[in-house]
């Protein structure tokens, strides 16, 4: 938890101002006691009202500046606080930005959005009480303790019997739930995604009928975190009882003993109430420390979660001393192909087993690309490479004969249009996702691009076109609509590259074969790379690769394929029958 201390720098005058104004609060509240015991002793008991009147007005006038002192600290202490979780969450949000898809696997997605918000609103909580009583606790505490010993010395050996029994007891607390703390945020973590899975699958767990069966997958995962807080919340429970016991103990012992000596006229009756005072003083703190234990005990588990994303370095990451600056295409160089992957092995973190072995070829300028196999066979995996998504585990990928690693991520991103797996889009209208692509983008480019992408039409039969509004994750569109949003995405890019990773696998032939024509037709000189499982997608492609289980089976082109390579033949035939059956 420490070592987010530094990220209060910017707020270091509220972080020194608020406990001062706090610690000015308190000793205003120390010295009330011993004005009730003058008040007592020398205007009640003497009969002197105008003594009284004057008491209680010094009191009155001491309660209302204590007052004014503790709004200070507490509008300080919300300054703090909610700068501080403000920085947190921007500092967390771009450290995740940071991170490549080996990280995020890692992670996963709930338990990322988990520690950007109930983590860090826990770290502002602790904060928030660090500076409101984390002084004023201490202080009341030590403050209180002297004072009752100035007035009776003998008496404060009940005070030195009491607080090592309140110390133990705060240990005991502390050891006990700073663990289950941290189980709590997993089995929170193992919720959300149930949630997440539910609330983004629904219309497959709708269409299967497993609405009782992920009614009960959820209500265990709820019953396991409620079972969790609800064991945690015990042993916390335990906490305001205990030292309730132990704060009306010394008072009855206190009340016995001083008593007596109020009987033998060693302590007036003043003194015995503000003794009572301070004691009440110091044992309502320590109660209130007890509770704070338990806010820096969840705030701990928080800050380990969160210090666990910030000390994670990136699997990906520019190379400091490399600014290399390649010119994707027209540099000239004859001979040096555009994409050359050389002796490429992938295997991802946590795996013992290679999604790619040993893969060697080339792609020149200007060439269309098929990439084909069954599934699970790499595809994916091999095209990510090219865009960095993952860094190759041995191996190069090279682009006009140097190492993308040399590359900024960011320069090498810009040059290449990539069109995942799975479309997705934003909330906002239809021409803002497409500008997602160049947000400079002229009309006439977007235009131009959902004509390639065989997106104008659907658009222009919609009452808004352009400005119709796509609602959350695109659920107001079909998916072959979604699809070709994205295609069009990356085409008003105008990249140097472009990658379609099964991008029109909700297309229908017709569909599919048009975008085919028009990207041949419109596109002429960019290089494409078409990862695919249809056959007719990339027959007329001027290489074809083929892989199965992570190794390159075939390569060439159509007719050689069908030579030479038995797993593209069983492709190739099974469609073909397919679409004889279809006829």
């Amino acid at each position: 938890m420490f070592k987010l201390i530094k990220y209060l720098k910017p707020y270091m005058k509220q972080v020194v101002l608020g406990p001062a104004f706090k610690l000015f609060e308190a000793i205003l509240e120390l010295t009330i006691p011993l004005l009730m015991a003058k008040l007592i002793d020398n205007g009640v008991k003497a009969n002197n009202p105008s003594y009284v009147y004057m008491m209680g007005g010094i009191m009155v006038a001491i309660a209302i500046t204590g007052a004014g002192s503790a709004y200070i600290c507490q509008y300080y202490a919300s300054i703090a606080s909610q700068g501080f979780g403000t920085s947190m969450r921007n500092l967390l949000f771009k450290k995740i930005q940071s991170y490549s898809f080996n990280e995020l696997d890692k992670f996963g997605t709930p338990s990322l959005i988990n520690r950007i918000t109930s983590d860090v609103n826990q770290l502002q909580l602790a904060v928030a009480m660090l500076i409101r009583l984390v002084v004023r606790v201490p202080f009341l505490c030590i403050g209180g303790l002297i004072m009752a010993m100035t007035i009776n010395l003998k008496l404060s050996v009940i005070l030195f019997i009491t607080m090592p029994f309140f110390a133990l007891f705060i240990y005991f607390i502390m050891s006990r739930t700073i663990p289950l703390y941290k189980t709590v945020q997993r089995k929170l973590d193992t919720l959300s995604v149930i949630i997440r899975e539910n609330l983004s699958g629904v219309r497959v767990i709708r269409a299967f009928a497993g609405l009782d069966k992920e009614r009960e997958r959820f209500t265990k995962g709820n019953r396991e975190y409620a079972d969790m807080s609800i064991r945690v919340g015990r042993i916390s429970a335990l906490l305001n009882p205990a030292t309730t016991v132990i704060v009306n103990l010394g008072v009855a012992a206190i009340l016995w003993f001083g008593g007596i000596q109020v009987y033998h006229g060693a302590m007036t009756q003043g003194e015995i109430i503000a003794y009572i005072n301070y004691i009440n003083m110091i044992l309502s703190a320590l109660i209130l420390l007890a509770n704070l234990v338990v806010t820096f005990t969840k705030a701990a588990a928080s800050a380990n979660r969160v210090n666990e994303i910030l000390e994670i370095q990136p699997s990906v990451e520019d190379r400091p001393d490399r600014d290399v600056n390649v010119r994707v295409v027209g540099n000239g160089l004859s001979g040096i192909p555009l994409i050359e992957y050389r002796n490429v092995s992938f295997t991802y973190d946590g795996s013992s087993e290679y999604a790619l072995k040993n893969i060697s070829f080339q792609i020149k300028e200007g060439q269309t690309i098929g990439i084909i196999g069954s599934t699970g066979s790499g595809k994916s995996t091999l095209v990510n490479l090219i865009s960095r998504f993952y860094d190759t585990t041995d191996g190069q990928i090279l682009i006009n004969g140097t190492d993308i690693r040399d590359l900024k991520q960011k320069d090498l991103r810009d040059r290449i249009g990539h069109v995942p797996q799975k479309s997705v889009l934003f909330s906002g209208t239809i021409e803002e996702n497409i500008r997602w692509g160049n947000e400079f983008a002229p009309e006439p480019d977007i235009y131009w691009a959902t004509e390639i992408a065989q997106a104008l039409d659907f658009i222009k039969q919609k009452p808004e076109g352009f400005k119709t509004v796509v609602t959350q994750g695109g659920a107001n569109l079909s998916g072959g609509q979604k699809q070709r949003l994205a295609i069009a995405r990356a085409i008003v890019k105008r990249p140097e590259i472009l990658i379609l990773d099964d991008s029109t696998s909700a297309l229908d032939y017709a569909t599919d074969a048009a975008l085919r024509k028009q990207i041949k037709d419109k596109l002429k000189g960019l290089t494409i790379i078409m990862v695919t499982q249809r056959v007719a997608a990339i027959r007329d492609a001027d290489l074809i690769v083929v892989l199965d289980d992570g190794e390159i089976v075939g390569i060439g082109g159509n007719e050689e394929l069908l030579e030479t390579c038995p797993v593209y033949q069983e492709i190739y035939y099974s469609q073909r029958k397919s679409e004889v059956a279809q006829k």
